[in-house]
Order: structure tokens, then C-alpha cells, then sequence
């Protein structure tokens, strides 16, 4: 549907197609200079000594736990509240996920019930910045050491955020950004791993490009060195297109956050007076990159009233959405595991009264207004039908 306003835009100048066209001019397309700057810079940004570049977060999660060493017969536990990539990928390796709740204010994983799960076969923890919001992950680093557990840090929705000031991606062994259109900067497609341990910096650098050597390039170093497959890899490479148009994103990045968090701003202001919508919880040591802008309502809306709401929204040209369903309840974990409703419920509150709403930098201040009455009239409609 072609919304008047969307639910998300990504932002970009002449600058970004300035440089991809010159990449595109250049005549070097994969594994060349671009991806190599745009590897240093966001190594840099999260205080990492590498960045590997890949086609998506997904791919990103995916090679983590293969650097690992992961496979069948290991457990890694990971949250039930997030978007299904981060379970995906522990199953991509033949591991099975162990789910975990969430917190009610922050939604990123409970920390004591991440305790809770670990058992002899965890051989990993996967911790996700839900909706960019990096609170708890010291917590998290911290008992991971303590099990001798590896964390990857699924930050993917994070970048420019911090906690305790250290920044998004900076927690976990292995880190993990992504770059789709409706994030804090994009690549149109493309994730990045970050990570100060060079022996699985080089192992996901040869995962990404068919098992190759991690110093082979397109050209290849020397005789036959382009062919010599040492491992079983994947393309998951990023090209040096996607790399130059996240170049230009990060030059812009303070720009890029600094209006998310305005327009964050006007929505908080707009709403905060509304008894029946619960706003993004931010903590004191948390500094919020927003991803996206997600209300909640109050426990007197059911399910089916939140996606009344969304439809309305819809109806009105206003983009909306749910987020995020439970995973451990998506079709098809529910039949591969047998989990039911009831297992899970803090999520499964939490989910079933989450709507996204328009959420991207050139949101105006009248669009926001918009955007509310629209809410506030739907949620009204539910109300009357009720008296």
C-alpha cells in the first residue's frame, strides 16, 4: 500500500548517489576499497579492532556461530521477543535455539531468566538491542563471562547507541549490525561483524567469500589462491555498491540520529499525557538510537483491538504495524517445537499490544500530530464500542 505517510523512509542525498555512481564509474564492484573503508568506520564507531562486511545481519548472526564452532546437539539461547532472524540462524547451523523472556520495561531479554536456561549443552548467547535500545547488555556480557559463554551481540537495530557509555557493539565477543532500509543508516542491503579477536575476524572473513583464504581478494594472491576453498563458506559478501552508499550514511551519521531522536522527542511529547499508551522505556545509563518508534497499549486492549487500531491507521494513508510476534509462537516454531501460548508471557503481553508508528528522519512535527490524532481516534472508536 502506497501510504501518504510510511511507516518508514529511508534517507538519502546527493551524496550517497554521488558515490555510488562513482563506484559504479570505477570499475570495481566487489571486495575492493569501499567496503574496506566502510569496514574501518564502523569498526571504529564501536571501538572494534575489525569490521567484516556482509550482505545482511542474518548472514552476519549466521557466520558468528559458524566462527564458533556451533552445530548440532548445541544450545543457543536467545530472545523470544525479536524479529525471527535471530532465532533463524542458530537453526541455519543445526543448534537449536533456547528461548528466553523478556523484561517488561526495556524488552530486551531478562537477564536472571537468561541464567536460568543455561545448561550443559549452551554453547552461546545471542542478546538483541530490541527496537535500538542497548540497556542490560553489560549485564548480559558480564554473565556470559562468568559461564565462559560467548555473546554475540545482535545490535542490528542499534547502531549510535550506548550503555554505561560504552556503544552498541562493543558487549558481545562477536557483534553484529545491519544496514535494511529502515534503519539508523542503510546500505539497501548489508550487515557488518565487529569483533577484537583477529582469529574469528579471519574466519568470518573467509566464511563470507566461499571458504576462501581470509587474505584472497576478487584478483586473488597469487597462483590458484582464489580457488583454494580451505573451508565450507558462503557468498555472503557485501558489495563495494552497498559499501560506498554506507560510506556516505556514516559521514551523515550524527545528522541521521540526531533527527530520529527529534522526532522520537515529538511523539513522546505528543502522547505522554495518554493514560492508555505506554511509551519506549529509556533507562538513565541508556542512550537510545532509535530504530524504530513502538507505543504500546494499556492492558484494557486486547489483540484484536490493537490490529483494529492498525488497520484504521492503515485506512487513514498512516503506516503501522505490529511488533514483534513471539517468536517461539510464528507457525513454524510452533509445529518444529511445540511451544504454546502461555509459555512466554511477558512477550506474548507485550506483543500483542505493540504498534510501530511512522518512524524516519524527515518526519515533520505536523505529520507527527497527525499520525497521533489518528491513534487517539482509533483507540476512541474501541472505547465507545465498548460503553
Amino acid at each position: 500500500m502506497n501510504n501518504a505517510i510510511p511507516l518508514s523512509q529511508p534517507d538519502i542525498t546527493d551524496a550517497e548517489v554521488r558515490l555510488v555512481v562513482d563506484t559504479l564509474r570505477s570499475g570495481r564492484l566487489a571486495l575492493g576499497p569501499r567496503l574496506e573503508e566502510f569496514e574501518r568506520l564502523i569498526a571504529e564507531h564501536a571501538g572494534r579492532r575489525h569490521g567484516i562486511g556482509v550482505n545482511s545481519g542474518t548472514s552476519g548472526l549466521h557466520l558468528c556461530l559458524e566462527a564458533l564452532g556451533i552445530g548440532p546437539g548445541d544450545e543457543v539461547i536467545t530472545p523470544a521477543f525479536s524479529f525471527v532472524a535471530s532465532a533463524n540462524c542458530i537453526l541455519y547451523t543445526g543448534a537449536t535455539p533456547v528461548f528466553v523472556d523478556c523484561d517488561p520495561r526495556t524488552l530486551n531479554v531478562s537477564v536472571q531468566a537468561v541464567e536460568r536456561k543455561i545448561s550443559d549443552r549452551t554453547r552461546a548467547i545471542i542478546g538483541v538491542e530490541v527496537f535500538g535500545n542497548p540497556a542490560g547488555m553489560a549485564e548480559l556480557a558480564a554473565l556470559a563471562a562468568r559461564y565462559e559463554l560467548p555473546l554475540i551481540e545482535d545490535c542490528a537495530e542499534a547502531l549510535g547507541g550506548r550503555h554505561r557509555d560504552e556503544p552498541a557493539g562493543r558487549f558481545g565477543r562477536l557483534a553484529v549490525f545491519g544496514f535494511y532500509p529502515n534503519k539508523q543508516i542503510t546500505t539497501g542491503e548489508g550487515g557488518m561483524i565487529v569483533t577484537d579477536d583477529d582469529r574469528l575476524a579471519d574466519l568470518c572473513r573467509s566464511l563470507r567469500n566461499h571458504g576462501r583464504p581470509p587474505e584472497s581478494t576478487e584478483a586473488g594472491q597469487g597462483l590458484g589462491s582464489e580457488l583454494d576453498h580451505v573451508r565450507l563458506g558462503y557468498n555472503y559478501r557485501m558489495s563495494e555498491i552497498n559499501a560506498a552508499l554506507g560510506i556516505a550514511q556514516m559521514r551523515r551519521l550524527c545528522e541521521l540520529i540526531e533527527a530520529r531522536q527529534n522526532v522520537a522527542a515529538a511523539y513522546t511529547r505528543r502522547l505522554m499525557g495518554n493514560i492508555d499508551i505506554i511509551l519506549p522505556t529509556v533507562e538513565p545509563e541508556t542512550y537510545m538510537s532509535w530504530f524504530v518508534f513502538v507505543v504500546r497499549l494499556s492492558d484494557r486492549f486486547t489483540a484484536e483491538n490493537r490490529d483494529y487500531i492498525i488497520d484504521g491507521l492503515r485506512r487513514h494513508d498512516v503506516g503501522s504495524s505490529n511488533y514483534f510476534p513471539p517468536i517461539p509462537l510464528l507457525p513454524f516454531y510452533r509445529k518444529r517445537f511445540g511451544y504454546r501460548p502461555g509459555d512466554f508471557p511477558v512477550a506474548e503481553s507485550v506483543s500483542h499490544r505493540t504498534l510501530a508508528l511512522p518512524f524516519f528522519t524527515r518526519l515533520t512535527g505536523r505529520e507527527v500530530d497527525l499520525v497521533c490524532q489518528t491513534l487517539e481516534l482509533m483507540m476512541t472508536r474501541i472505547t465507545f464500542a465498548r460503553t
